[in-house]
C-alpha cells in the first residue's frame, strides 16, 4: 500500500513540475521514445487527442471526436489493426492553450499514449508541438490548416491533415478574383495563424480589391463591431476565415445590421448542417427564430472532403454505414465526417506500420506517400513534406442547405505555384480494405 501511494505521489509531482515548464521542455524522450512501442500492448494501441468539448469552439467541433470514435469502434469490432484494438482517449481543452498543455502532458506522461491524433486548433496545438517532438510522440493529422504542421526538418513527428490555410486562401482568392472582378472585398479572420496564413494566400490574387481587414478573438463572441466596420467600408464580398461558431455569429450580426455581403467561407467553418444548427441555437438564445435556409442560401465555401449529402460517393456511403450502426442519433454532418476520415487515415498508417508498430514506424508509414485518403485532393505526405490535403473545391449552399460544386477540385502549393485542376482517381473503401462496416 505504501509503495502504491508513493508511486501515485511521485507521478502527481512529476506532472505538476512538468506542467510548470514551457511546452517545449523535454524530459529526455526524443529518438529513444520514437523507437519504442509506448502505448502498445499485445491487444491494444492507446492514442489520445485534445478537443474543445466546452468553450467558444465547442459548438460544431465537439462532434469531431464523436465521428472518430465511431470509426475506431468499427475497426475494433472488425478485429482491430493487426489484432490490436484502438483505445481512444479524448481530453477537453476548452480551446484554451494553457489547458491544452496540461491535458497533452497528461496523455503523454500519465496515460502513456502511443500518439496524439487530430489535436484540434491553431492557438492550442501550437503550444504542444515542440513538446511532442522533443518527446518523440507521433503528432498526427492535426486539426488545423496552419502551415506550422508542415515542417519535417524541425518537427519530424508532426503531420497536418486538412488543406493548409495558404493553399486554401489561394484557391479562394483566384475564384473571388475571377467571379467578383471589381467588387470591394473585406477580410474577416481569426486573430492568429488562421487569419495570417489565409490572408497570405488571398493576397496573391485580390490584394488590390481589399478595402478592409477585420479580425476576431475567439474569446469575444460579440462581432457586431467588426461586421459594422466591413459594412461601413463598403465591402461587397466578405471572405471569412472563421471557425463554425464565428461564421454563424457573423451571419447573424450582418443580418442584425441589415448588411448583405456575399460571404465566402473557408472549410473550417462552412459545414451547412453545423451552421444550420448553430444559427438556430444562437438565435434562440437571443429570443429569436431564424430560417437557416434563407440565411445560408448563396454562401460560398471551400472543401476537400466529399459532402455528406453526396450519398452516391463511395466514401460517403461507407461512412454513412458506420454512422448508422454506431451513432445513428447523431446528425451526419461534414464535421462528423471530418473526424471519421481522420480516424480512418490513422488506421491506415497504423496498419502500414506493421504487426509490431513503433512510433518511428508509424511516422515512416505517414511519410511513405502510400496513404490514400477519402479526400477529393491528395495528401502531400512524403519524407520532405508533412502537408495534409493539397487542394480544395468551391461550393455554394442552396436554399435547402444542400450544396452544389461550382468549381471542381484543384491543387496548389503554399508558395507561388500555379493552381491546377485535379482529377486523380481515388481508391475505394474496398480497395483500401481497412475494415468492414
Amino acid at each position: 500500500m505504501r509503495t502504491t501511494r508513493y508511486g501515485a505521489g511521485f507521478l502527481a509531482l512529476a506532472l505538476a513540475l512538468t506542467a510548470c515548464g514551457g511546452a517545449g521542455e523535454s524530459d529526455g524522450g526524443g529518438q529513444q521514445a520514437a523507437d519504442s512501442a509506448v502505448g502498445v500492448t499485445k491487444d491494444t494501441v492507446v492514442i489520445g487527442t485534445h478537443q474543445p468539448l466546452t468553450g467558444p469552439a465547442a459548438p460544431g467541433y465537439s462532434k469531431i471526436s464523436v465521428g472518430a470514435r465511431a470509426v475506431y469502434q468499427a475497426i475494433n469490432d472488425g478485429g482491430g489493426i493487426n489484432g490490436r484494438k484502438i483505445e481512444y482517449k479524448v481530453e477537453d481543452d476548452g480551446y484554451n492553450p494553457t489547458k491544452t498543455v496540461e491535458v497533452v502532458k497528461k496523455l503523454v506522461l500519465q496515460d502513456k499514449v502511443f500518439a496524439i491524433v487530430g489535436g484540434l486548433g491553431t492557438p492550442t496545438h501550437s503550444k504542444v508541438v515542440d513538446y511532442l517532438n522533443s518527446e518523440g510522440v507521433p503528432d498526427l493529422l492535426v486539426s488545423s490548416g496552419a502551415l506550422a504542421w508542415d515542417n519535417p526538418q524541425k518537427d519530424p513527428m508532426t503531420f497536418g491533415y486538412q488543406v493548409d490555410y495558404t493553399r486554401e486562401g489561394k484557391i479562394q482568392g483566384q475564384y473571388v478574383k475571377d467571379t467578383f472582378a471589381g467588387k470591394k472585398i473585406g477580410y474577416f479572420t481569426q486573430n492568429d495563424d488562421v487569419g495570417r496564413d489565409t490572408q497570405a494566400g488571398l493576397d496573391r490574387f485580390v490584394k488590390d480589391q481589399v478595402v478592409v481587414r477585420q479580425g476576431y478573438d475567439s474569446a469575444n463572441t460579440d462581432v457586431t463591431p467588426q461586421l459594422s466596420a466591413l459594412k461601413a467600408a463598403g465591402a461587397e464580398v466578405v471572405v471569412c476565415a472563421c471557425i463554425p461558431a464565428f461564421t454563424a455569429l457573423s451571419i447573424l450580426a450582418a443580418a442584425k445590421i441589415g448588411y448583405k455581403p456575399q460571404f465566402v467561407v473557408s472549410s473550417i467553418g462552412a459545414d451547412p448542417a453545423t451552421l444550420s444548427g448553430l444559427l438556430q441555437d444562437f438565435a434562440k438564445r437571443g429570443g429569436a427564430s431564424v430560417s437557416s435556409g434563407q440565411l445560408l442560401a448563396g454562401l460560398i465555401g471551400t472543401g476537400y472532403l466529399p459532402d455528406v449529402a453526396q450519398i452516391a460517393d463511395p466514401w460517403v456511403a461507407y461512412f454513412k454505414g458506420i454512422h448508422d450502426k454506431y451513432i445513428a442519433k447523431e446528425p451526419f454532418t461534414n464535421t462528423v465526417l471530418f473526424g471519421m476520415v481522420q480516424a480512418y487515415t490513422f488506421g491506415q498508417a497504423l496498419k502500414a506500420a506493421g504487426p509490431e508498430p513503433t512510433r518511428q514506424k508509424v511516422v515512416d508509414a505517414m511519410s511513405s506517400g502510400a496513404l490514400k485518403g477519402p479526400g477529393l485532393t491528395p495528401f502531400g505526405f512524403s519524407k520532405d513534406s508533412h502537408a495534409g490535403y493539397t487542394g480544395a473545391y468551391v461550393f455554394k449552399i442552396n436554399p435547402d442547405t444542400t450544396t452544389t460544386v461550382i468549381q471542381p477540385p484543384a491543387v496548389t502549393d503554399r508558395g507561388t505555384g500555379a493552381i491546377t485542376p485535379y482529377s486523380g482517381e481515388r481508391a475505394t473503401p474496398e480497395q483500401v480494405n481497412l475494415v468492414s462496416k
